[in-house]
């Protein structure tokens, strides 16, 4: 079994090296996608890659999120909407956790809600909040904040919901954010079933009528039996990322992401972060962790996060 610690390192890795390993297949349908065996930081010859300028093992904007985060959680020592929405309009105009300082793969809302922040609106109230503004822009960063967080899952669940509102301000977006790190924590505590112990969580955290849990069972509806399609919609990468999590050990579980198609990148991004605080950092290919670019900027991160949470 991985330690406490490993688990950490592992969750913060597998989001980072399972982004990373998404980028080149990002956007092609599942049948575009090569076999499970040909899955790499380097696509197959011959295949089409997307960003063709960025080298392999590079991050998107996924990692470079959750970077943005757990460094102003690590910084301000709480979450601090005004100071993390700085550092995201910082990557978007610097490329502050970007690896190489290079920025590719901009969502639309997201530059509309940096766009909102630059122009002084409260990061509160930054991200557009209609309906079709559900993409998985703020869950594919959440992961650090319940690395981070010690609060009580009351607590864990609402940050997730605030941070979300930064750049994604539906309630479905919200939620989405408030059950994966519930997800993550029962995950990193050893659950046996992390997913429906923090949906039990969920449950008790919102009773009905609130609107959380009418959300909850209404849109993101967490016991459908419908499968994961991998796309960017935020209900539909949380779902893809959870049927991901039965393909086995973390390998498996990525290049499940990955075979889905389209928003490859992130599903496996969500779905890594979660393999890796269930298997530890031990159980990552280490021909992936040791040809992930950028681990600079993560190491000391990880350092300050592994002390703080130290057992």
């Amino acid at each position: 079994m991985p330690t406490y610690q490993e688990r950490i390192e592992g969750g913060l890795y597998g989001l980072l090296i399972g982004d990373a390993l998404g980028v080149p297949y990002e956007f092609h349908p599942p049948e575009r996608i090569p076999a499970p065996e040909l899955i790499e930081f380097e696509p197959p010859a011959g295949f089409s890659r997307a960003h063709e300028s960025v080298p392999p093992g590079t991050w998107s904007d996924d990692g470079a999120h959750a970077l943005c985060l757990l460094a102003s959680l690590l910084y301000r020592k709480t979450l601090d909407l005004e100071d993390l929405g700085r550092r995201l309009v910082n990557w978007y105009e610097l490329g502050y956790m970007a690896v190489d300082y290079e920025v590719f793969d901009v969502g639309i809302q997201t530059r509309e809600a940096l766009a909102n922040v630059r122009a002084g609106v409260p990061a509160l109230k930054a991200g557009p909040s209609g309906e079709r503004a559900n993409g998985n822009g703020s869950l594919m960063r959440v992961l650090p904040l319940a690395l981070w967080h010690r609060g009580d899952d009351a607590a864990l669940a609402r940050d997730a919901m605030l941070q979300s509102r930064v750049t994604h301000g539906h309630m479905r977006s919200q939620v989405c954010c408030a059950l994966y790190c519930l997800w993550a924590r029962r995950t990193l505590e050893g659950s046996a079933d992390a997913w429906a112990d923090a949906l039990a969580t969920f449950r008790e955290l919102y009773p009905e009528p609130l609107e959380q849990r009418t959300e909850l069972e209404s849109a993101v509806r967490p016991d459908s039996p419908d499968t994961g399609r991998g796309t960017g919609y935020v209900v539909d990468c949380l779902h893809s990322a959870r049927d991901c999590m039965a393909a086995g050990p973390y390998e498996r579980v990525v290049k499940a992401a990955i075979m889905l198609g389209h928003d490859t990148d992130t599903t496996a991004a969500v779905a890594g972060g979660i393999a890796g605080l269930r298997d530890g950092i031990q159980t990552i290919p280490e021909r992936w962790r040791n040809a992930l670019r950028g681990t600079e900027l993560v190491e000391p991160l990880l350092k300050e996060l592994l002390a703080l949470r130290g057992r």
